[in-house]
């Protein structure tokens, strides 16, 4: 049985999936998140006020570039360099308002046809609660489409048919790659 936290009762409730892989990665985001629960568990004990347990979730989804580099990692990415171009370049540097507003890091549309973590659509666009919500509804869409790409010019192929819109993307990607030397940092 899988859980998730409602932000909203601050409790715990049961919800079902069919889908193994989804449920690897949702426990996964959980166990990640086992440091704020045992606090959370303490604001349950009455050690820490409602403004407290706000706090520490509001730290927890702050958004830097090495959080970001290793929720990418802790996924496993097949090709996580790829994956951060692709977070930068969708976000004009984490700057954008898909980014800001959204918390959409991949500039995704609401998946209609797999499982997803979007709370909806926004600005044409799917939204999510949090950032790390964005990066494990991308881990569900690599999961889906991109599993079987033994190559970085398959991925490339792939992104260009079935991803981007703009016919220069994979040339951008590239160079972002390249300049920042992205490889490095996996």
């Amino acid at each position: 049985m899988i859980y998730i936290y409602d932000k909203k009762t601050r409790d715990f409730r049961k919800i079902k999936f069919s889908n193994h892989l989804f449920k690897f990665t949702f426990v996964v985001s959980v166990l990640v998140s086992i440091g704020a629960i045992s606090q959370i568990n303490n604001y349950k004990n009455g050690d820490l006020t409602e403004r407290e347990v706000e706090l520490i979730f509001a730290k927890q989804n702050e958004f830097s570039e090495e959080k970001l580099i290793s929720k990418i990692k802790e996924l496993n990415f097949k090709f996580p360099h790829i994956v951060l171009a692709q977070a930068k370049l969708e976000t004009a540097h984490f700057t954008s308002k898909m980014f800001n507003e959204n918390n959409n890091l991949f500039g995704m549309k609401q998946a209609v046809t797999r499982i997803n973590t979007a709370g909806g659509t926004q600005h044409g666009h799917a939204y999510y609660d949090t950032w790390t919500e964005s990066v494990y509804d991308y881990a569900l869409y690599s999961s889906t489409y991109l599993h079987k790409l033994k190559s970085e010019s398959d991925y490339f192929s792939y992104l260009s048919s079935s991803y981007a819109e703009d016919p220069n993307y994979i040339l951008k990607l590239q160079e972002i790659i390249q300049n920042q030397n992205l490889k490095s940092k996996f």
